[in-house]
């Protein structure tokens, strides 16, 4: 009788905690869980199962290593937020399968990702032939984004497209409005925007340029 009613005071104690964890850990759809993140949840999880299992285990052997975890989590979180080749690493980075109608078979390979699907994350989303699609990216999450031929004039006026992340200049969503990097840097310094290092975002939409540069 002792022993079980150890096991649902662990059981309620974890659940708590596991909870408070992941709200520390941040916000963030399941569909959109970084491999990071995937990796603390699966560890953080089996690491309750056996301590509910073994009560007569030190509740400490579970909650040290689960301290350790959180705590690498937390820190390259931080990291991540001022280094964007640090988060690259971790969470990778969109590739464009289909661009300008023309399907990209290296870029398939190299994110072994085959034909089939292809095809059935265009059918979720009620696409049946290829032809119809101008560019389709696949998302660091696995989801794939998709510009259909007809909507390319409207969705370059209703999408929002960073061209400057971080600094950098993201030439994929350039050409996806049909712009350089040359008219962007014109049209900036124009603006009065001469460094494009010290632009933490930048986007461009229905005309209009929104700019956000970095605080020091």
């Amino acid at each position: 009788m002792e022993e079980y009613f150890l096991i649902i005071i662990r059981t309620l104690f974890l659940y708590f905690l596991i909870i408070f964890i992941f709200r520390i850990m941040g916000k963030r759809e399941i569909g959109e869980l970084s491999i990071l993140d995937l990796v603390v949840f699966i560890m953080i999880a089996e690491m309750a199962v056996m301590a509910i299992e073994q009560p007569k285990d030190p509740i400490i052997h579970t909650l040290l290593p689960m301290g350790v975890i959180v705590t690498i989590q937390i820190v390259f979180a931080w990291i991540s937020l001022r280094s964007k080749p640090f988060r690259e690493l971790l969470d990778g980075t969109p590739s464009v399968i289909i661009h300008k109608g023309k399907i990209d078979d290296k870029v398939m390979k190299k994110q072994r990702y085959n034909y089939d699907d292809l095809l059935l994350q265009l059918r979720e989303k009620d696409i049946f032939n290829l032809a119809d699609v101008e560019f389709a990216i696949l998302e660091p999450s696995g989801k794939l984004s998709v510009l259909k031929k007809d909507d390319e004039e409207e969705a370059s006026q209703s999408l929002t497209l960073p061209l400057i992340l971080d600094g950098e200049v993201q030439t994929t969503h350039l050409d996806m409005i049909g712009k350089t990097a040359f008219w962007l840097r014109k049209e900036l310094r124009d603006r009065g925007f001469k460094n494009i290092q010290e632009i933490s975002f930048c986007s461009f939409q229905n005309g209009q340029f929104y700019v956000d540069e970095k605080n020091h």
